[in-house]
This record gives structure tokens, sequence and C-alpha cells, in this order.
């Protein structure tokens, strides 16, 4: 009896799970205590020949079919599963103001919605928001104040075949090939409303300047109408620091720490930080809590540094994949999960490859210590195309803004292997993402263009799968040696790697980098060596898997590659500073990874482990 009752209890809680899925605050560096999460069932219907708008769609009280939010309809965990492309979808729940939130603003906020997305109320237009990446959120007081139940209508737009939208991994053919993988559409992550006041706080820049000792922080409000606002820094119940100004946009908070504990991936200490916003009368109207890690990471010579200390990189790509969720983890010990995976195989940090991770991903990079590349999903896009721009640019200052105050981020990298660029509006681009990254965020260097032609960037990366060890020190060898020369050169790759000479690119037209004056160099792709289950009996690629050139034929050729691509790059250490390997687990039918795709282990983790934890020859 006993056993059928846990039996039971188990069934309820997994139900209960169900009926809240991702449940936690989505938001962790800017965290309210009152909220109301929406995920769980909504209605849907897909809309393929995009009439929803004649078919009275922003009205619906419910449409016929159900979805479980944030995964996207492709999911399993959305209990739809439909894989094939859909342009347009429609979502549906009834929303109502919760008691006890008259009198102030509420605001109906979502992690992000893939790609462009249109919030009805009752059929009157809330907003709109383009871009599928990127957290937005519309005040909804005007619709649904009067405490009466409401329906709330999404509506969302994605096409990955016009080249005018970033996609990254989301497979522009009907199946999966290669490197591409299922797509994501619509609602993707947490859907919430909090109450806020008027007055409110909106978000706060963090700037940690450990030379100087100090925090600085610029607070950015919904409306400056008088009043006060108080940060106080705390390392656990102890005051660090605090300080009070007047409640102004983009005023300046300085906090001096006399002596800062550090953030790094050895010991990633924490701050706390809470923002109290008081009115003209002294009273509190709102309250936000946060953290932060003081660290500083610059660019010297050819190296990157840590805390003013050169710091070389063993990262490794993530695509951020997850069988039964797509793009969406399925839980947030799935997302700590990835980063204990990854620390338990010798990396120290990761690529965030082709997708803007969930924010809580970069919580717990922050409290684990994983040092990441914060990317955008640039591949799908035409990035030649004016409109292209304007779309991406609007979508990257976005996430910069959502990101910046993350620690375990060390450098943005928007693009991932441009090649065929034209010879004005790619370097126009460019250049404007760089500009524009560095007035967002001063603090971090930038990688341009990973793997590809690189334009104006802080950091040379290039991307090679050579199999062969020697080979590919001699290839990579081969193109950092020229950072010794005083001759100047295009950012145009030669096979995917290396730096070519100006007389093999004449027909491009792009500012050049004269070499003589170093800047660390990556390679911040490579390996991708291929192993399935039963392996050993197989010869080449199988038709259901794919990785990257003649996959070893035996465990214990598959170490011997590994170890022999690592120690080529710990030998030219000197020139080539940090890589990436590709990849974490394996991703649908690219079976790479140093995990299965179910995050369950390949190999020997131990000797995985003693491969990639590594260091520099000294």
């Amino acid at each position: 009896m006993k056993r059928h009752l846990i039996g039971w209890l188990c069934v309820l809680c997994a139900l209960c799970a169900m009926a809240q899925p991702r449940a936690e605050y989505p938001r962790p560096q800017f965290e309210r205590a009152e909220w109301v999460n929406l995920n769980g069932e909504w209605t849907y219907v897909f809309d393929f020949v995009g009439s929803g708008l004649e078919h009275g769609y922003p009205g619906s009280r419910g449409f016929k079919d159900k979805i479980i939010v944030p995964f996207c309809p492709e999911s399993k965990l959305s209990g739809v599963g439909y894989t094939d492309f859909i342009n347009h979808i429609w979502y549906q729940r009834p929303l109502q103001m919760p008691a006890g939130w008259a009198g102030r603003r509420v605001m109906l906020n979502f992690g992000a919605v893939y790609y462009n997305s249109a919030v009805y109320i009752d059929g009157k237009l809330v907003g709109r928001h383009f871009g599928g990446s990127t957290p937005f959120g519309f005040d909804v007081t005007p619709f649904i104040g009067d405490g009466k139940s409401h329906s709330l209508v999404v509506y969302a737009y994605s096409d990955t075949r016009t080249g005018k939208q970033p996609a990254g991994k989301q497979n522009m053919r009907k199946d999966q090939f290669e490197c591409m993988y299922t797509r994501t559409t619509g609602i993707w992550q947490t859907v919430w409303m909090e109450p806020v006041s008027p007055n409110a706080l909106e978000r706060a820049h963090v700037i940690t300047d450990i030379d100087q000792k100090q925090v600085v922080i610029r607070p950015k409000f919904y409306n400056e109408e008088g009043g006060t606002l108080t940060v106080t820094m705390k390392e656990g119940r102890k005051v660090v620091a605090t300080q009070t100004v007047r409640a102004t946009n983009y005023a300046t908070v300085v906090l001096p720490v006399k002596a800062p504990k550090l953030w790094h991936p050895e010991h990633p200490f924490l701050y706390d930080l809470t923002y109290e916003v008081k009115d003209r009368e002294g009273r509190t109207v709102d309250m936000v809590n946060s953290y932060m890690g003081m660290r500083k990471v610059h660019v010297e010579g050819n190296k990157v540094y840590l805390n003013n200390e050169p710091y070389y990189q063993r990262l490794v790509l993530d695509q951020g994949f997850y069988p039964d969720g797509i793009w969406t983890a399925p839980s947030d010990e799935a997302l700590k999960r990835d980063i204990e995976l990854s620390l338990a195989a010798g990396f120290n940090g990761a690529r965030l490859h082709q997708k803007v991770f969930e924010e809580r991903f970069l919580y717990w990079a922050d409290k684990l210590g994983y040092l990441t590349w914060g990317e955008a999903p640039s591949w799908g896009m035409d990035a030649n195309d004016p409109e292209v721009a304007r779309n991406f640019l609007t979508e990257w200052r976005e996430e910069i803004v959502r990101d910046r105050n993350h620690p375990s981020i060390v450098t943005w990298t928007p693009m991932n292997e441009e090649w065929w660029p034209d010879r004005v509006q790619f370097p126009r681009f460019v250049s404007d993402i760089y500009e524009l990254s560095k007035t967002l965020d001063p603090t971090r260097p930038i990688c341009d263009v990973s793997g590809g032609v690189h334009i104006k960037t802080d950091i040379w990366t290039t991307h090679s799968y050579e199999q062969n060890p020697a080979k590919l020190k001699k290839q990579i060898y081969d193109g950092t040696r020229w950072f010794q020369t005083p001759n100047q050169y295009y950012g145009v790759p030669r096979s995917n790697t290396g730096f070519n000479r100006l007389k093999d690119n004449e027909q491009y037209d792009f500012p050049t980098y004269d070499k003589n004056t170093a800047m660390p160099y990556l390679l911040d792709e490579f390996g991708g060596i291929k192993w399935v289950r039963e392996q050993n009996e197989q010869t080449g690629n199988s038709n259901a898997s794919w990785g990257y050139g003649e996959p070893p034929h035996s465990l214990e050729e598959f170490y011997a590659r590994l170890e022999g691509q690592v120690d080529a790059l710990m030998e030219i250490a000197d020139n080539v500073w940090g890589y990436c390997y590709t990849q974490l687990t394996d991703v649908e039918q690219e079976q790479n990874g140093v995990y299965f795709y179910d995050r369950t282990a390949k190999f020997d983790m131990k000797r995985i482990r003693a491969i990639f934890s590594k260091q520099p020859k000294k």
C-alpha cells in the first residue's frame, strides 16, 4: 500500500510540474518578488497561409488545440511535435489582473518569441516585437485594469528561408542535414506578468572597475518624477557599500570597494545587489534584487587577460539544443547540468553558438565560474542586405543590454563564418556592429565574425577541422606567423584558417589589418571528431549521422587523435591563445559531441578531462 501511495505521489508531482513548466523567475539579475508565471497550457492554431487577421484570430477566445508554453510547437515538451515549416502561429489564453495589483503598472513580459510577434488583448493590438531571441514587454494596464477576465492572443511569424532573419542552426530544408537542426517557432521562453510602480527602475548597467576598486552603476527608470534610488552591495549579510542618488535616468552611482573579492573561474565570487526606489514622500515604490561579479577582461598584445593576468581559454562549442525542448531547456536544472558536464570534461568555458541562450544559463555560468562568449544566431541571413543589417542591429543591441552585467561573458562575437561578403554593405554592417557593441559595452573584446571575414575586431579567430594533429599545427602556425611581418592582409580565411596575402584577395575591397600590431589569435572551432555507438564496427560516415572528416575506427584511435590535436595547440600557445572544441554534445544527426545528445557520457571522462585540462607550456 505504501509503495502504491509513493507511486501516486510521484505522478501528482509530475502533473504539477507539467502544469507549471519552467516555474523559476526568468530574469535572475533583475528580480522582483511579486510576479505571475504564465507558462503552461495555452490554446493555439497554425496559420499556414497567413490569413489569421481575416479570420479574426486577434479577438479569439480560444483555439481548438492545446500547447504547453514555453516550449515551441516543434518540440515534444510542447505536446505538439510538428516539425515541418510553420510560418504563422497564433496562441491564446485568458488573462486577468491579480487582486492587489490595482494602482500599479502591469507589465506583460516575454523572454523570447521567434521571430516577429504581435500581442493582442480582446482583439486590440498591445504591441509588436521584431526579432526572435531577445526579451520584450508591454504595459497592459489599460487593457486589464478593470480586474475582469480578458483574452490574450499572441501571433508569431517566421520564415527562415527568406534570408531576412537570423536563424542560427535552424534547418532551412524540411529535414535535418549535416549541422542544421530542428527549427524553433513562436514562444520559446517564459511569459510572465509583474506589477511595477510608474516610477520603477527599468534596468541598470553595472560596470566593475577593479583597478580603481569601485563599481559604477547607471540606472534607467520608466519615469522620472522625483524620489531616490538606493543601491546596496552586500557580501552575505555584510554591507560592503551603499549609495543614495536622485532617481533620474542615467544618474551615476559609484560604490567604492576597499578590498574587492574578484570573480574568477576558480573562485566565482558574487556580491548581492539591491535597488530600492522611494518616492518624494519616502515610501518604497520598487525593490529589485540582483547580483554582480567584480572582474576585468581586456586584450593586451596577443593575449586575453582576466583580472590583469593572461588567461588561456579552453572553450567548448555549445549549441544549446535539447532532444525534448529544442531551443528551450526542459528545466532550470538542465541548464546548470550542461555547465557541470562541461567543467567535468575539463573545459573552462563555452562559445554559446548560434543562439542567444536563456538568461538562466548565464546565471548558472556566473555561479559556477564558467566563461562564455555571447553570440547571435547569424546563420540564415544575407549579411550583404541593408534590410538584414537593420533587423540584426536592433536585436543585437537588445542582446547586449540584456546580458552585459553577467561576469561570465568575456567576449561578444555577433556573427559566425561569413565567407561571401560584398565590398560595400558587409564592411559597413560589421563596422556598425563593432561600434554599436563598444558603445553599449566598452568592457569586453569583440570578435566580429568568428572564423570568417574579419573587418573590425579585437580578436582574430579561425576555424579548422583538419583531423591530422601535425597538419593542424602546421596549418595554424602558417597563419599566425604572419603576425610578425609588416605586410597587410585582408581578413579572408584560406581553407577556413590562417590569413591570405593581399595578392590572393585583390577582388576584395576591405579595410586591411597591419599584422605587425599583434592581437589575440584563437582557434575557436576545431576537432568535431565523430563517434557514435558501436563505431568500432562501422566504416566511414553512416547516412544517419554526421561529423567532420573520416571518423576513427576505435576508441584508442579517437583518444590519440584528440590528444594529438590538443597537444599541437599547447605547443604553439605563444601564438594561439585559446581554443574552442566542437562540441559539448551530439545534436540530432551531428554526432561529434563529448557527450551523447541525452547528456550521457560517450567516453572515459577521466581521460577526456585529462586532455582538455592541459595548460600551455610556459
